[in-house]
């Protein structure tokens, strides 16, 4: 399989320190697979744009001072235990801007729709998955000079806009909307039936590859549950560019491998996993499935 352009420049942005790692053109780097005439710069230009919108509102109505919570509570905004004056300050511009004025909002009616991973799509369209819209949140807030961190919840992804105790956490998905280590617990209960508690390691933040890693786990599940595994394999081999010591992305790829009938490269992925992993649950039945690939080879020789 010819490697792209796209692909290229994402295994070099996965090659450096996590903190040299831009976010927002890996992922439109990910998007450039599916779309190989993408000009990632129109869309950093858009994200510059709307940074620049918000640090020039933050300075007009907030400067440097550090806004008393009860002050952004009353007008509200968001609830007055959040003491850092600077992130109260943020939520609300951040949400007035993303949500009100530019009309950005979760895809509940087709959330498994690949377009809500590619950031193009999520800054053309307006809409997106709870990562995709997380992630514009932070790099909108990042160009205006405001560092915001990823959180990866089970079964959710928010903005940790502020570490301090409790955590402000904000929910880009859902409007924007603040939430409490209770809401927090409501939906884990919702999603596991009350047998999962939230840690504090759920809380806290994701690197920079780990949303990466997380994006391109969506659009794996989301291919092969369609039936499209070549996009699958492309999706994996950008996996293994970030991580490539993982087993998982080892033998998920030859199990892809041996969907599009490539029985040699699939036979030699899962021998190396069944290497890596010889005491696995599924041992045997690789075992046997490497066999079966390998006469398969053996018979198109």
């Amino acid at each position: 399989m010819t490697e792209s352009l796209s692909s290229l420049r994402f295994r070099e942005m996965a090659a450096r320190p996590d903190a040299a790692v831009d976010l927002a053109e890996a992922s439109l780097l990910i998007a450039g697979e599916e779309y190989p005439d993408l000009d990632p710069d129109r869309y950093l230009a858009r994200l510059d744009a709307l940074g620049a919108t918000l640090r020039d509102r933050i300075a007009g109505v907030w400067g440097d001072r550090r806004v008393p919570p009860a002050q952004i509570a009353s007008a509200g905004f968001i609830p007055a235990r959040a003491n850092d004056g600077n992130a109260a300050a943020l939520v609300p511009a951040l949400n007035r801007l993303l949500f009100e004025e530019e009309g950005f909002h979760g895809n509940t009616e087709d959330y498994y729709d690949p377009r809500n991973s590619f950031l193009n799509d999520v800054l053309d369209r307006r809409t997106g998955i709870p990562i995709s819209l997380c992630m514009v949140y932070m790099e909108v807030a990042r160009r205006a000079g405001r560092a915001l961190e990823g959180v990866g919840l089970p079964g959710h992804f928010v903005v940790r806009v502020s570490a301090d105790a409790p955590p402000l956490l904000v929910d880009p998905f859902n409007r924007g909307t603040v939430l409490t280590l209770e809401d927090c617990q409501r939906r884990l209960d919702r999603i596991y039936s009350g047998r999962l508690q939230l840690a504090p390691a759920m809380l806290a933040p994701c690197s920079r590859k780990a949303i990466l890693g997380r994006m391109l786990r969506n659009l794996k599940g989301i291919y092969v549950k369609a039936g499209d595994y070549a996009r699958a394999l492309r999706v994996v081999e950008m996996l293994r560019s970030l991580e490539p010591d993982s087993a998982d992305e080892l033998r998920d790829r030859g199990v892809l491998y041996a969907a599009l009938d490539c029985y040699a490269a699939a036979a030699a992925d899962l021998e190396s996993y069944l290497a890596l992993r010889p005491r696995c649950a599924d041992a045997s039945e690789l075992a046997a499935k490497v066999a079966e690939l390998r006469g398969r080879a053996a018979r198109l020789n």
